[in-house]
């Protein structure tokens, strides 16, 4: 399902004193089944823009079509579009109210006017598919789970109705790096399982780098970039700065290697293409001290990644560095 904007523009409050232009003629095309990653700072639009794409709000200027339906200031039932796209909004066990977890999963699909028989089995569809065994927690009270399991359960409602589009706004905010991390591999596997096109807000860089094929870069309003991220990172590091924004942490790391003589590639933005370059180094007698690690959260995993390759251990400590640092 392909989405497409155009010259699309929200003013909240329009005509007010304090009118804010929050989206401001945004034009872009998403083309169906792409992975899409959303970044801007606090502020840029993201939010208002997600909204826009089901129907939530509509534009105060241009439109969004999503496969032939449009969505502009004067669009009235959208009731089709929102069974077709479905929203995971930032803490989503907020859009959690029935008294038990299949009761929860099952409302929307309940609403369409489905069979039972219908319903159950996209209960449980959605409940495997976000790794939630239906008989051990059909009946749990949502409200009992962890933070990560009532995300898990927020997800399956809205994927037990079959949207075509999956918007996730923010949806590993307040998660520790653990539930994370699930979440993230669970919206992998969400796309692979049901071929869906994806749009996900996230201020994570490294898992962004990751995970999407396409990045749209939101500021003040309006779309600073779209494209691929390695594209992106590698090309307007500067300008992402400028803006209030990050970079990968591995991409980081290669700029200071690389501006103390150690090749690794510039656009690096995961551990694995960055470890055969540090290896590769490391052979040839290059020194890589600790301080190149500094400030760099993966530094672990990125140490534990290449200690894995390395031939000769007897000189590591146990936290992978000896005294003079990595040697070959």
């Amino acid at each position: 399902m392909s989405i497409k904007a155009r010259n699309l523009t929200y003013i909240y409050d329009e005509g007010m004193p304090f009118e804010h232009k929050a989206v401001d003629d945004v034009s872009f095309e998403i083309e169906s089944g792409d992975f899409v990653g959303l970044i801007g700072h606090t502020g840029s639009g993201k939010s208002t823009l997600i909204q826009h794409l089901n129907g939530l709000i509509r534009p105060s200027r241009g439109e969004i079509e999503i496969n032939g339906f449009k969505i502009s200031s004067d669009s009235q039932n959208l009731t089709e579009l929102r069974k077709r796209v479905g929203v995971v909004f930032q803490y989503a066990e907020y859009q959690l109210f029935e008294e038990t977890v299949e009761k929860d999963i099952g409302y929307g699909p309940k609403n369409l006017g489905l069979s039972e028989e219908e319903i159950n089995k996209r209960v449980r569809e959605s409940m495997e598919a976000v790794g939630l065994d239906y008989d051990k927690y059909k009946d749990n009270s949502p409200f009992e789970l962890s933070g990560g399991q009532k995300r898990r359960v927020a997800i399956a409602g809205v994927i037990a109705m079959r949207p075509e589009v999956l918007i996730l706004d923010e949806p590993t905010a307040g998660l520790d790096p653990g539930g994370r991390d699930e979440i993230f591999e669970l919206i992998k596997n969400l796309r692979k399982t049901f071929d869906m096109t994806i749009v996900l807000s996230s201020h994570s860089m490294d898992d962004m780098a990751k995970l999407v094929n396409t990045l749209m870069v939101m500021n003040k309003g309006r779309l600073e970039m779209m494209d691929t991220p390695r594209n992106i990172f590698k090309n307007h590091a500067h300008r992402l700065r400028e803006i209030g924004l990050d970079i990968p942490q591995v991409l980081e790391l290669a700029i200071k290697l690389r501006d103390r003589g150690i090749m690794v590639r510039e656009d690096a933005i995961t551990i694995g293409e960055i470890k055969e370059d540090i290896l590769r180094e490391l052979k040839k007698g290059k020194v890589l001290d600790n301080k190149e690690f500094d400030n760099i959260e993966d530094n672990r995993k990125i140490k534990d990644e290449i200690n894995k390759d390395k031939t000769d251990k007897d000189e590591i400590d146990n936290n992978g560095v000896d005294k003079e640092g990595y040697h070959a």
